[in-house]
């Protein structure tokens, strides 16, 4: 393909993308003002959090009508830009499969078989990282909500605001499920050689330092609760990554060592043994009775 139809595919592949994604959004409307079947409706699940609070007021939970649990709209049309944005965020979660596909179906002819495998483990794996730190984000949310909101004690009425409170629910739902690729990453590196297990042990204990203090600043409530959760899980998932590089490495120290090819305890002075490798002699050409009717190519 020339240029001109690289971008003509290009072009092609981000309109139908886009499209997808507005019909995600759409969705995603519609979702957040009513039920589908057992599923609860999208208000309900982003307003849960917030109304796992104790009402007022024992509790700093604002509810306007005894038992009735609501955000607070604070400006004329916000209800319907937060229903838009949280909607947008939904379609473009729920229809990712598809759209996704259209950045694949563009990229994956100059891929290789072997890079297509490697990028389809990578895709999956960080996919459910994210699903798993932003169900995890969810369920701490209520937790931290409590301890943010307690401060002000009994001076304080507390009812959150609609935009506030959603920017912070998707901010936090965001920090940890990027968050948790962290050990994908790590993996990554250690298979291309670039992070070895070796400089992984020795580092593990800055590395885990640099975690708690990326928690710290990371998560946008900066609650206890969050930077903890957030803290431990990461370092969970280092201490995999860092046992599934050991592994790596002893395997592949194993096979080179097999094949002749284990040259680390070589001092840097020292030449390499290219002579012990043997390399199988290239077979002789065939007979030029057998070549008749080929090409040069052939």
């Amino acid at each position: 393909m020339t240029l001109r139809d690289h971008l003509y595919e290009l072009r092609h592949r981000l309109g139908l993308a886009i499209l997808i994604i507005l019909a995600g959004a759409v969705l995603g409307f519609l979702w957040f003002m009513f039920r589908v079947g057992p599923i609860p409706s999208l208000g309900d699940l982003i307003k849960a959090p917030y109304c796992a609070l104790e009402a007022a007021p024992a509790g700093p939970r604002f509810e306007p009508e005894k038992g009735v649990c609501t955000l607070l709209q604070t400006r004329p049309f916000e209800a319907f830009m937060m229903n838009f944005k949280i909607g947008l965020a939904a379609g473009m979660v729920l229809t990712a499969p598809l759209w996704l596909y259209q950045v694949w179906a563009f990229i994956t002819p100059g891929l290789y078989a072997r890079e297509r495998r490697f990028a389809l483990t990578f895709v999956g794996f960080a996919s459910v990282l994210f699903a798993a730190g932003a169900v995890l984000a969810y369920l701490v949310l209520p937790k931290g909500l409590e301890v943010l909101v307690s401060f002000g004690g009994s001076v304080f009425t507390t009812a959150l605001a609609a935009d506030q409170y959603v920017s912070f629910l998707l901010a936090l739902l965001l920090i940890f499920g990027v968050s948790f690729e962290l050990p994908l990453l790590i993996v990554m590196l250690n298979r291309v050689g670039v992070l070895p297990y070796a400089n992984l042990k020795k580092w593990r204990r800055g590395l885990i330092f640099g975690i708690f203090v990326f928690a710290a600043f990371a998560t946008p409530g900066t609650d206890p609760i969050s930077m903890s959760v957030l803290a431990a899980s990461m370092t969970v998932l280092f201490e995999l990554a860092v046992q599934l590089s050991r592994v790596h490495d002893r395997r592949k120290a194993r096979r080179e060592a097999a094949e002749g090819l284990n040259f680390d305890d070589l001092a840097d002075d020292e030449a390499t043994p290219l002579d012990r490798l043997n390399p199988e002699p290239v077979p002789p050409s065939p007979p030029p009775d057998a070549r008749a009717g080929l090409d040069d190519v052939t």
